[in-house]
C-alpha cells in the first residue's frame, strides 16, 4: 500500500489559517488532539447514552460511547487506508452536539427552537466545532468573503476541512435531504452555513465522505453491541425471550425503523445467525465466566460487523488507499440486520421499560421549563458567554438561540441544578 499521504491541502486547510506551534505533528493529529483536550468532549461524561449517568455505579455515556466509537473507527478506518487520525477525531466529535438527556433532550430542545430554526444534535456538533468551543477567533482586521468568517467572530476548535467533514453525518440542511425532504435529520443550522459552505466547497452534494461513512458504520456498531451488553449485565435482556415467537414478532416490529425494507422474515433469519454463533449468550447470571463471556460476544460483534464491511468495500474498490470522495463504505445487507436486530433488542428491553418512559417525560419538562425560565430572565441565568452572545443579539430569533445553546451544554446533572433554581425555587 502507498504509503504517501492522500490528503491534498485542501483537506488539510483550515478556516482560519495559522502555524503549527510544533511542528512535526500532521494536521490530523493537531485536530484529534483539539477535540480530545476540549471541554465540550469532557461534558459528555455526564450525558445520557442510554440509561442516565447516576442510576448505575457503570453506566456507558456519550462519553465512554463516543472513546468506543473512535476505536472501533480508527482501526477500520486504517485498514482501508484512511488517516487513522482523522477518522478518530470525526468518531470522537460525531456526538459532541447532544444536550442533556441524550435523545429526549434533542427532541424537547427541538420544540423550544422552533421559532429560531429548530434543534438537531447533528447541527449542534458542528456549531459546537465551528463556533461554540473558544480556541481560535478569526483576525478583526480582515475583509469578508463569501467562504470566509466574520471578522472577529469565534472558529471554534478551528478544525481541518477534512475533519469537519469526517465528522458530518448529514451533510445539508433542515428539509435538504437528497432523497428524503421530510427526514428530521440534518446537520447545518441557518446561521452556520458560511462555515459548512467553506467545509463542503468541491463535495458532491448531499454525500458524505468517506471517512464520515467508516464513522457512521462505527457508531452504529458500537452503540448497537455495547448497548445489547449493558442491557445483558444489568439483567434487562433474557437471551431465552428473544426464541419466543410473540418476543420475536414485536422485535422485528422495532428493527423495521433501523431497516424499512426488511420482511420479517429476513429479520428472523438475522436474528437466527446471530444466536447459531457458538459465542451467543444462552444465558447470563453475572458470574466472573459469564462476565467474559459478554466480554467476548461485544468483541465478535464488533469484529464480525467491520470485517464484513472491510471485506465488501475491498471487494468494490481495491487495494488501494480509499479516502474522501473516493470511494464509499460498503456494508452488506445481512450484517446491517444484524445490526438492526441488536439496536431492536435494546430498544424493547432497555428503553422502553416503564420507569425509563417515565424519565423521559419527567425530563422533557425539565427541558421546556428551563427553557421558558431562560427565554424570560435572559441575560440573567446565562453563563458569560452566552448572555454576551444574547445582549448582541440582532432579533428574538438569535437571542432564543444563544438560550438553546446554552441549555445544550449542560450536562443532565447541570440541567437538573439549574432547573431547581430557576424553576423549582421561584
Amino acid at each position: 500500500m502507498d504509503d504517501t499521504t492522500p490528503y491534498d491541502p485542501n483537506a488539510e486547510a483550515r478556516w482560519v489559517p495559522e502555524p503549527d506551534k510544533r511542528p512535526g505533528r500532521t494536521a490530523f493529529q493537531r485536530d484529534r488532539a483539539r477535540v480530545l483536550h476540549s471541554a465540550a468532549l469532557r461534558r459528555l461524561a455526564g450525558t445520557t447514552q442510554v440509561v442516565a449517568p447516576l442510576q448505575s455505579d457503570f453506566p456507558r455515556t456519550r462519553l465512554t460511547h463516543s472513546l468506543e466509537c473512535a476505536q472501533v473507527g480508527r482501526e477500520l478506518g486504517a485498514a482501508l487506508g484512511c488517516d487513522p487520525d482523522l477518522v478518530e477525531t470525526g468518531c470522537l466529535a460525531h456526538d459532541i452536539g447532544h444536550p442533556p438527556f441524550g435523545h429526549t433532550g434533542e427532541e424537547a430542545l427541538d420544540q423550544a427552537a422552533r421559532e429560531c430554526g429548530g434543534f438537531e444534535g447533528n447541527a449542534q456538533s458542528l456549531r459546537i466545532l465551528t463556533r461554540l468551543e473558544p480556541k481560535r477567533f478569526a483576525p478583526a482586521d480582515e475583509s469578508p468573503t463569501r467562504l470566509a468568517p466574520r471578522p472577529g467572530r469565534s472558529v471554534g476548535l478551528n478544525l481541518t476541512r477534512a475533519a469537519l467533514d469526517a465528522a458530518t453525518k448529514y451533510p445539508w440542511a433542515r428539509g435538504r435531504h437528497p432523497t428524503d425532504p421530510s427526514s428530521t435529520k440534518y446537520g447545518v443550522y441557518g446561521d452556520d452555513l458560511p462555515v459548512f459552505r467553506w467545509m463542503r466547497a468541491g463535495a458532491p452534494d448531499g454525500r458524505k465522505c468517506f471517512e464520515a461513512t467508516v464513522m457512521d458504520w462505527s457508531d452504529d456498531v458500537a452503540y448497537s453491541t455495547h448497548d445489547v451488553e449493558d442491557g445483558l449485565q444489568a439483567g434487562h435482556i433474557d437471551p431465552n425471550a428473544l426464541r419466543s415467537a410473540e418476543e420475536r414478532a414485536e422485535l422485528f416490529k422495532i428493527a423495521e425503523r433501523y431497516a424499512p425494507d426488511a420482511a420479517p422474515a429476513e429479520l428472523a433469519e438475522a436474528l437466527d445467525r446471530l444466536q447459531a454463533q457458538e459465542w451467543w449468550p444462552r444465558s447470563y447470571d453475572g458470574s466472573a465466566r459469564a462476565r467474559a463471556g459478554l466480554k467476548d460476544l461485544t468483541s465478535q460483534l464488533i469484529g464480525r460487523f467491520c470485517l464484513a464491511a472491510e471485506q465488501a468495500t475491498r471487494a468494490r474498490y481495491g487495494p488501494g488507499r480509499l479516502t474522501r470522495y473516493g470511494a464509499e463504505l460498503v456494508v452488506p445487507r445481512p450484517v446491517r440486520l444484524e445490526c438492526a436486530v441488536l439496536k431492536a433488542v435494546a430498544v424493547r428491553y432497555v428503553m422502553q421499560r416503564d420507569e425509563q418512559a417515565q424519565l423521559r417525560s419527567r425530563q422533557r419538562i425539565v427541558i421546556a421549563e428551563l427553557a421558558d425560565a431562560l427565554t424570560r430572565s435572559a441575560p440573567h441565568g446565562l453563563d458569560p458567554v452566552f448572555a454576551a452572545v444574547h445582549e448582541d443579539a440582532e432579533d428574538d430569533r438569535a437571542a432564543l438561540r444563544a438560550v438553546i445553546d446554552q441549555i445544550a451544554t449542560l450536562t443532565d446533572a447541570s440541567a437538573l441544578a439549574l432547573h431547581a433554581r430557576l424553576v423549582q425555587h421561584r
